[in-house]
Protein backbone atom coordinates (compact mmCIF):
# COMPACT_ATOMS: atom_id res chain seq x y z
CA UNK A 1 0.00 0.00 0.00
CA UNK A 2 1.03 3.65 -1.23
CA UNK A 3 2.01 6.18 2.18
CA UNK A 4 0.24 8.66 0.56
CA UNK A 5 -3.28 8.77 0.15
CA UNK A 6 -4.15 7.32 -3.90
CA UNK A 7 -6.38 8.74 -6.32
CA UNK A 8 -9.81 7.52 -6.35
CA UNK A 9 -9.34 7.32 -2.09
CA UNK A 10 -12.18 8.62 -0.33
CA UNK A 11 -11.38 11.18 1.94
CA UNK A 12 -10.14 9.85 5.56
CA UNK A 13 -12.89 11.96 8.24
CA UNK A 14 -10.95 14.46 10.96
CA UNK A 15 -11.82 16.40 13.82
CA UNK A 16 -9.39 19.09 14.65
CA UNK A 17 -9.43 22.33 16.63
CA UNK A 18 -9.47 25.57 13.88
CA UNK A 19 -7.75 28.83 15.03
CA UNK A 20 -11.13 30.56 15.33
CA UNK A 21 -11.79 28.26 18.28
CA UNK A 22 -14.10 25.80 16.72
CA UNK A 23 -13.73 21.95 15.54
CA UNK A 24 -14.48 20.98 12.11
CA UNK A 25 -15.07 17.52 10.03
CA UNK A 26 -14.86 16.07 7.01
CA UNK A 27 -18.65 16.77 6.84
CA UNK A 28 -18.32 20.42 7.58
CA UNK A 29 -17.54 21.15 4.13
CA UNK A 30 -19.57 18.62 2.72
CA UNK A 31 -21.73 22.15 1.13
CA UNK A 32 -18.50 22.36 -1.16
CA UNK A 33 -18.29 21.19 -4.93
CA UNK A 34 -14.43 20.77 -4.61
CA UNK A 35 -12.68 20.40 -1.08
CA UNK A 36 -8.81 21.44 -1.38
CA UNK A 37 -6.88 20.28 1.98
CA UNK A 38 -3.59 20.97 2.05
CA UNK A 39 -1.02 20.59 4.78
CA UNK A 40 1.07 24.15 5.47
CA UNK A 41 3.00 25.52 8.60
CA UNK A 42 4.03 28.93 9.81
CA UNK A 43 7.53 28.47 9.09
CA UNK A 44 8.54 26.86 5.94
CA UNK A 45 10.04 29.34 3.07
CA UNK A 46 8.31 27.25 0.47
CA UNK A 47 4.79 27.93 2.28
CA UNK A 48 5.68 31.69 3.15
CA UNK A 49 6.53 31.82 -0.49
CA UNK A 50 4.11 30.99 -2.32
CA UNK A 51 1.14 31.59 0.05
CA UNK A 52 -0.12 34.39 -1.91
CA UNK A 53 -0.18 32.56 -5.16
CA UNK A 54 -2.49 30.11 -2.49
CA UNK A 55 -4.48 33.22 -1.39
CA UNK A 56 -5.50 34.51 -5.31
CA UNK A 57 -6.20 30.74 -6.54
CA UNK A 58 -8.44 29.81 -3.30
CA UNK A 59 -10.04 33.36 -3.85
CA UNK A 60 -10.35 32.93 -7.73
CA UNK A 61 -12.42 29.45 -7.35
CA UNK A 62 -14.47 30.59 -3.95
CA UNK A 63 -17.24 31.46 -6.36
CA UNK A 64 -17.34 28.42 -7.48
CA UNK A 65 -17.78 26.32 -4.80
CA UNK A 66 -14.16 25.60 -4.10
CA UNK A 67 -13.31 25.45 -0.60
CA UNK A 68 -9.79 25.73 0.87
CA UNK A 69 -9.04 23.86 4.10
CA UNK A 70 -5.34 24.24 5.35
CA UNK A 71 -3.95 22.02 7.90
CA UNK A 72 -0.65 22.48 10.08
CA UNK A 73 0.80 18.88 11.58
CA UNK A 74 3.95 20.08 12.37
CA UNK A 75 5.22 19.44 15.87
CA UNK A 76 6.21 22.55 17.53
CA UNK A 77 8.90 21.41 19.57
CA UNK A 78 10.88 20.93 15.98
CA UNK A 79 9.94 24.57 15.44
CA UNK A 80 8.30 27.06 18.33
CA UNK A 81 6.93 29.25 15.15
CA UNK A 82 4.59 25.99 14.69
CA UNK A 83 2.66 26.25 18.17
CA UNK A 84 -1.17 26.51 17.83
CA UNK A 85 -0.98 30.07 19.15
CA UNK A 86 1.37 30.92 16.63
CA UNK A 87 -1.15 30.12 13.89
CA UNK A 88 -3.99 32.06 15.93
CA UNK A 89 -1.43 35.42 14.94
CA UNK A 90 -0.24 34.23 11.79
CA UNK A 91 -4.12 33.83 10.28
CA UNK A 92 -5.23 37.19 12.32
CA UNK A 93 -2.25 38.82 10.61
CA UNK A 94 -2.97 37.45 7.18
CA UNK A 95 -6.89 36.92 6.70
CA UNK A 96 -6.73 34.00 4.73
CA UNK A 97 -9.59 32.50 2.96
CA UNK A 98 -9.17 29.32 4.57
CA UNK A 99 -9.74 27.20 7.79
CA UNK A 100 -6.85 26.67 9.43
CA UNK A 101 -6.30 23.43 11.72
CA UNK A 102 -4.42 22.24 13.88
CA UNK A 103 -3.63 18.61 14.05
CA UNK A 104 -1.55 17.62 16.95
CA UNK A 105 -1.39 14.44 17.34
CA UNK A 106 -0.20 14.18 13.93
CA UNK A 107 -2.86 11.24 13.30
CA UNK A 108 -4.04 13.18 9.98
CA UNK A 109 -1.10 13.50 8.39
CA UNK A 110 -0.40 10.06 8.66
CA UNK A 111 -4.07 9.21 7.35
CA UNK A 112 -3.34 10.80 4.41
CA UNK A 113 0.35 10.81 3.57
CA UNK A 114 1.15 13.87 4.17
CA UNK A 115 4.99 14.15 2.93
CA UNK A 116 6.08 18.21 2.59
CA UNK A 117 4.93 21.54 3.69
CA UNK A 118 2.64 22.93 1.37
CA UNK A 119 1.26 19.95 0.00
CA UNK A 120 -2.03 19.39 -1.37
CA UNK A 121 -5.02 17.10 -1.59
CA UNK A 122 -7.77 18.28 -4.08
CA UNK A 123 -11.33 16.24 -3.43
CA UNK A 124 -14.45 15.97 -6.37
CA UNK A 125 -17.79 16.41 -5.23
CA UNK A 126 -17.67 12.85 -3.65
CA UNK A 127 -14.99 13.58 -1.85
CA UNK A 128 -13.05 11.12 -4.69
CA UNK A 129 -9.16 12.42 -4.50
CA UNK A 130 -8.39 13.57 -7.91
CA UNK A 131 -5.04 15.38 -7.24
CA UNK A 132 -2.39 15.51 -5.22
CA UNK A 133 0.82 16.64 -5.06
CA UNK A 134 2.48 20.59 -5.49
CA UNK A 135 0.43 23.41 -5.99
CA UNK A 136 3.06 25.26 -8.28
CA UNK A 137 6.27 24.72 -9.58
CA UNK A 138 8.61 27.71 -7.56
CA UNK A 139 6.35 27.53 -4.01
CA UNK A 140 10.00 29.46 -2.68
CA UNK A 141 9.94 32.00 -5.12
CA UNK A 142 6.73 33.43 -6.37
CA UNK A 143 8.41 35.74 -8.85
CA UNK A 144 9.90 32.02 -10.85
CA UNK A 145 6.41 30.24 -11.09
CA UNK A 146 5.91 28.90 -14.59
CA UNK A 147 3.48 26.05 -13.96
CA UNK A 148 0.40 26.44 -11.32
CA UNK A 149 -0.88 22.80 -11.19
CA UNK A 150 -3.19 24.03 -8.80
CA UNK A 151 -4.78 26.59 -11.01
CA UNK A 152 -4.69 24.04 -13.65
CA UNK A 153 -6.68 21.25 -11.98
CA UNK A 154 -9.51 23.36 -10.33
CA UNK A 155 -9.68 24.99 -13.81
CA UNK A 156 -10.36 21.47 -15.18
CA UNK A 157 -12.52 20.18 -12.61
CA UNK A 158 -14.88 23.54 -12.90
CA UNK A 159 -15.27 22.24 -16.41
CA UNK A 160 -16.45 19.30 -16.47
CA UNK A 161 -13.15 17.98 -17.48
CA UNK A 162 -10.71 15.55 -16.73
CA UNK A 163 -7.63 16.19 -14.12
CA UNK A 164 -4.82 15.71 -16.95
CA UNK A 165 -2.22 15.45 -14.64
CA UNK A 166 -3.32 13.90 -11.08
CA UNK A 167 -0.06 13.55 -9.32
CA UNK A 168 2.95 15.48 -9.07
CA UNK A 169 5.62 15.77 -6.10
CA UNK A 170 4.95 18.18 -3.59
CA UNK A 171 7.60 20.80 -3.19
CA UNK A 172 8.75 22.19 0.22
CA UNK A 173 10.13 21.16 3.40
CA UNK A 174 9.09 17.80 5.07
CA UNK A 175 6.50 17.49 8.24
CA UNK A 176 8.09 17.84 11.05
CA UNK A 177 7.32 14.55 12.81
CA UNK A 178 6.98 15.09 17.11
CA UNK A 179 10.42 13.37 18.54
CA UNK A 180 12.51 12.55 15.60
CA UNK A 181 15.31 15.22 13.71
CA UNK A 182 14.53 17.96 11.47
CA UNK A 183 14.71 16.33 8.08
CA UNK A 184 13.31 12.66 9.24
CA UNK A 185 10.59 11.22 7.01
CA UNK A 186 8.72 7.42 7.33
CA UNK A 187 10.84 4.82 5.53
CA UNK A 188 7.34 4.44 3.50
CA UNK A 189 7.18 7.70 2.29
CA UNK A 190 8.74 8.23 -1.36
CA UNK A 191 8.26 10.68 -4.34
CA UNK A 192 4.50 10.36 -5.64
CA UNK A 193 5.64 10.40 -9.14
Amino acid sequence: MAYTLEIGSQAPDFKLMATDGNFYKLSDFSDSKILVLFFTCNHCPYVLGSDEVTRKTANRFLPEGVRFVAINSNSPNTYKEDSFENMVARMNENRFPWIYLHDETQQVALVYGALKTPHFFIFNEDRNLVYTGRAVDQPRDASKITVNDLDRTLSELIAGQPVSIPLTNPIGCNIKWEGKERHWMPDEACDLV
